[in-house]
């Protein structure tokens, strides 16, 4: 029986994938510069969706880093941030449309360039979303994984840094969740040649609870006895 898989996404893709409760899923900067725009959905109920207000507001945080959770909007724990050699991944900024990375990187569809087109994060995410019954009306506020970004006295958000070679991430679930991500650039990176950094993923399917890390705020001790709450409900 299979227990991992691994595999290398270049710049521009998407992806999706349900990852099962205990499951883990690691995420390599493998050149530097990556950005990993991702979204989480309840598989069962596709209407229970990653909520990045409540995320960064019940763990008192801008920045996601280990020992964070990702929460839905329905208070329940998605998954962990259970490692982290970046340090920073945020939550505020979004992702680019279509018109923005044209404009920020000029015009290039697959017509024009196959492969190397210049695709847009929300494009990405409606394509992924589409294999689900899902749309536009179901997007939600996703993660930039590997994107440091601070706001200054006056509110502005800067991007300081965007990934670095060999850095990892890796996520705990602690529930069956649909992930969609894509790795298109970041909405503050800065106009000229588009970015072409790739992205490695791997799954690791042997089951783990959370660790202790993510545990230590009397919050998400809260949100997984959510969890165990909803897990009751679908044995009774």
């Amino acid at each position: 029986m299979t227990t991992s898989y691994q595999t290398q996404l270049p710049a521009g893709s998407h992806w999706s994938f349900v990852m099962r409760s205990g499951s883990a899923l690691t995420l390599t900067d493998v050149a530097g510069g990556a950005n990993v725009g991702m979204l989480f959905y309840n598989p069962e109920n596709l209407l229970e969706r990653y909520n990045a207000p409540d995320t960064l507001k019940c763990q008192h945080t801008f920045r996601l880093t280990a020992g964070h959770c990702l929460y839905s909007d329905m208070g329940r724990i998605f998954c962990g941030i259970e490692a982290d050699s970046f340090g920073w991944h945020e939550s505020v900024c979004g992702t680019l449309n279509a018109q923005q990375t044209a404009a920020l990187f000029g015009s290039s569809d697959y017509q024009q360039a196959r492969n190397q087109r210049h695709q847009n994060g929300y494009d990405s995410f409606l394509v992924e979303l589409a294999k689900y019954g899902l749309g536009k009306r179901d997007m939600a506020a996703c993660i930039n994984f590997f994107a440091q970004v601070r706001a200054d006295d006056n509110g502005t958000l800067q991007r300081e840094q965007q990934g670095a070679q060999g850095a990892e991430v890796r996520l705990r679930f602690a529930m069956d969740t649909l992930v969609l991500l894509h790795t298109c650039p970041h909405p503050l990176t800065p106009g000229g040649d588009y970015p072409r950094a790739p992205l490695g993923l791997q799954i690791d399917a042997q089951r783990a609870p959370l660790p202790e890390i993510c545990l230590q705020r009397a919050e998400n001790q809260r949100g997984l006895r959510n969890n165990a709450l909803y897990q009751l409900q679908g044995e009774l």
